[in-house]
């Protein structure tokens, strides 16, 4: 595989923010179609990562991992090179994708709000489908860790395979950095800088998170495979503390990882930035301490050989689905939860990150028949939208409540005109908003506190694809911001609007 340079990546990344054509209609999708006319109802097969930035090799990416399964996978469907997450923490954002709604409307602003406790009645995506005569079942981390849904399954409620809090292997393992054994049962990385131990895992990864999640995938794929099936697919990794086999570490060489032009030892507010816009402490790796470049270099060799340990066992997964002959007939989609930050002034984790490398996410929806297939989309959407997109696909009951809007016509023609922006918003209490991001095809824009009391910040997305030059204080795009800021504040009011409902 090529190695990607600064120079390419920056001319991939703005050339990826380009316009959208004129749009087609088209009638209605193959697979719903085969749905209402055929006792074969469409399978479903949702496959999510967790803390998974767009870092794959069939993606314009800053260290290129490589995921031959996952750029396989995308050249079956319709790859979205601009899906933006609604939250960049997990409970918040996977909240969002299974209900499809908005964060604003949830109501869940943190990893301790089980959405159930306060929306009992809503119905979530696989419980849709279990409703509907599939059978539901899940591997792996679907919605956050120890905040399942009771509803939404037939098989797999509660159980834990494959995650043991942040992804923790249960086997004995040797730490990389400390050359320690892990006693069974994982440690203790609630301790400041021991979430960022690099830990290498015996021959394949055999026994640990995320190989168990594909051993129980494959087992359901196997059962069930005469019945229709929504099979919720969950992989911990590339959360931390990084994990995989040494084959994985193997892939990256340290001399070819280069730092992002604005790295920092610590969580650094450039020049002309909001003070709000970088958090003081980091929440995933370096917590407490500083990144010398060395070691930055080695936990980013790290977190690629985990999206690449990822990729081994999601291609694992597809075999089987190709050898029980099911390809043709199920829906296939790919998803993380929220983006990441790997140096980036500073920062190495998602949280509070209203940046792009914090909202965008992977994507791939790959739906047998589609006209797009095997060809990227451009255009602006969101993780919410997969909810009616798969419902649509498999024919079932629109949903009225949904905020998402289906991606069916972009799977038809992924070049097709689609004017909604995205949105992220970020919550420090878990009660009102702290920061609203909207992305457009041209600019992101962001403002922090209500009526951007506490600073705002705005790029050229074009221009400044790696976010080093703040432009919301300069006078030349005062037009910019008053066409962003009524939106953002639109948005945020939603919250407001939902707790007095």
């Amino acid at each position: 595989m090529n190695k990607l340079t600064r120079r390419s990546f920056l001319s991939k990344a703005a050339g990826a923010a380009a316009g959208a054509a004129v749009a087609s209609a088209f009638p209605e999708s193959v697979m719903a179609q085969v749905a209402k006319s055929s006792s074969k109802k469409p399978n479903v097969l949702f496959i999510m990562s967790d803390d998974m930035r767009v870092e794959l090799g069939c993606y314009a990416s800053m260290f290129n991992a490589k995921t031959p399964n996952l750029d396989k996978l995308a050249q079956t469907g319709v790859r979205f090179d601009r899906n933006y997450c609604q939250f960049p923490i997990c409970n918040p954002s996977r909240t969002s994708l299974l209900t499809g709604r908005r964060a604003t409307v949830t109501g869940v602003l943190g990893n301790t709000t089980a959405f159930r406790d306060v929306h009992p009645n809503w119905v979530t995506l696989p419980q849709l489908f279990k409703e509907n005569g599939y059978t539901s079942l899940r591997t792996g981390k679907i919605y956050h860790g120890g905040m399942d849904d009771p509803k939404a399954w037939n098989i797999g409620y509660g159980v834990a395979e494959g995650f043991v809090g942040a992804g923790v292997p249960r086997a004995t393992e040797i730490s990389r950095r400390a050359g320690q054994i892990i006693p069974p049962g994982g440690m203790d990385f609630t301790k400041a800088g021991n979430s960022d131990r690099l830990i290498t895992l015996s021959g394949n990864g055999e026994g640990n998170g995320d190989y168990t999640v594909a051993d129980t995938c494959i087992k359901y794929l196997n059962e069930y495979k005469d019945k229709p099936f929504f099979i919720g697919c969950g992989f911990s990794k590339p959360h931390s503390p990084p994990a995989a086999p040494q084959w994985c570490y193997d892939l990256y060489k340290l001399d070819d990882i280069e730092l992002t032009p604005d790295f920092a030892d610590r969580p650094t507010v450039p020049p002309g930035f909001p003070k709000a816009a970088i958090r003081p402490r980091n929440a995933d790796l370096f917590i407490g301490r500083n990144a010398s470049r060395d070691e930055a270099k080695e936990v980013i060799q790290a977190y690629l050989a985990s999206i690449s340990w990822v990729d081994w066992n999601l291609g694992r997964v597809l075999a089987e689905l190709d050898k029980l002959g099911l390809r043709e007939n199920t829906i296939i989609t790919f998803v993380a939860d929220h983006g990441y930050q790997l140096g980036e002034k500073g920062k190495w984790s998602k949280a509070g990150s209203l940046f792009e490398m914090g909202t965008r996410v992977p994507m791939m929806i790959c739906a047998p028949g589609m006209k797009g297939n095997g060809t990227p989309c451009t255009n602006m959407v969101q993780s919410l939208d997969m909810y009616p997109t798969i419902v649509e696909l498999c024919g079932l009951p629109t949903q009225k409540e949904n905020e998402g809007k289906s991606l069916v016509p972009l799977l038809n023609d992924p070049h097709g005109t689609w004017t909604d922006p995205a949105y992220s918003i970020w919550s420090e209490d878990g009660k009102t908003i702290h920061g609203t991001m909207i992305r457009t095809p041209d600019w992101r824009y962001v403002e922090y506190g209500k009526d951007a009391i506490n600073g705002t910040l705005l790029f050229d997305v074009h221009k400044d694809p790696l976010e080093m030059t703040n432009l919301a204080d300069d006078a030349k795009y005062a037009d910019v911001k008053a066409k962003l800021s009524p939106l953002v504040r639109e948005y945020a009011a939603a919250l407001n609007i939902a707790a007095g409902a």
